[in-house]
């Protein structure tokens, strides 16, 4: 049974939940979904000439996936609001990990900090999530 977020409490985390490593394919079609087609994300030769270790992952698709912690959610309420900091490169092949533990509870707001690292527990995003409950 998945627990509510309604039931949790200050200091509770969600659940983790652990990315496919990053592949090639993801980044390709990312680029394809957001415009984004900034090479250092696809070509490894234009990312090593710009002094990058090899590809890298946009950000904003690192970021877009935060939204998995809560998809388990939606029937209770929605984001309304988060920010996040970048923090590390996602590069091909890493393992990312979200999490999310509650800071505050005000009335129907759930006040989350929310990090991302990767499988040497990394930090590559630091951040906050609202989440409104719905009213029932």
């Amino acid at each position: 049974m998945t627990t509510t977020l309604r039931s949790l409490q200050v200091g509770d985390s969600l659940p983790p939940v652990e990315l496919d490593p990053v592949s090639r394919i993801d980044l390709i079609k990312y680029a394809g979904a957001s415009g984004d087609y900034n090479p250092i994300h696809t070509i490894d030769s234009d990312a090593l000439k710009l002094g990058l270790p090899g590809v890298i992952a946009h950000g904003m698709w690192t970021m877009g996936n935060v939204s998995k912690l809560f998809s388990l959610h939606y029937e209770e309420g929605f984001i309304k609001d988060y920010s996040v900091r970048f923090k590390g490169m996602v590069m091909l092949n890493d393992v990312i990990t979200l999490r999310a533990e509650m800071r505050d509870k005000q009335d129907h707001f759930l006040h989350f900090d929310i990090t991302a690292v990767n499988q040497v527990e990394k930090k590559v995003i630091a951040g906050k999530v609202v989440f409104e409950l719905m009213e029932r």
